[in-house]
């Protein structure tokens, strides 16, 4: 899969943030004297090599009378298990959001495309090369006609994210 320059900038930009964090929460290591390296995601992983070359987790659901694959490569988790960030997949889904969405999450789509629908009826579509932030207090319905990939970038203020 090629990659446009200028979307390659977007997800740059979004995993400045992760990156960032990365660094900050590794101050204990770095006072303990053990090298702290950036982790690169290169565009073999981003088209998919990453499910194999980091550790990953794949999950089969089923909800709503429905089921669907998914495939989590969690990249990074900070101590306080409060920022989390990875390449994630997912197969064909239609899920109604009625609690509120729980967590602070940048997503950059490299493949597929996602609908949501808020509460109030207005559609956000969100297509491969194009980004969204949900916030923490987001219902609604997610739509994926035909899956999609993404890298994602999570922070939960309210405590740490459970697996």
């Amino acid at each position: 899969m090629q990659f446009a320059r200028k979307y390659l900038f977007v997800a740059v930009i979004g995993l400045v943030g992760f990156v960032a964090g990365w660094v900050v929460s590794r101050a204990d290591e770095r006072a303990s004297g053990l090298a702290v390296i950036p982790t690169k995601l290169t565009q073999a992983d981003l088209a998919g090599a990453v499910f194999t070359s980091f550790a990953s987790v794949k999950t089969v659901h089923e909800e709503a009378g429905q089921t669907w694959d998914t495939t989590d490569a969690e990249i990074f988790l900070s101590p306080d298990r409060k920022f989390d960030a990875g390449v994630y997949e997912s197969g064909p889904l239609a899920l109604d959001i009625a609690e509120p969405y729980g967590v602070q999450e940048f997503m950059y789509f490299l493949e597929g495309r996602v609908i949501l629908t808020s509460l109030d009826g207005s559609k956000v579509e969100v297509r491969a090369g194009e980004a969204v932030m949900i916030s923490a207090d987001w219902r609604g319905r997610w739509e994926s006609p035909e899956g999609y990939r993404k890298i994602y970038v999570i922070y939960s203020p309210d405590g740490p994210l459970v697996e």
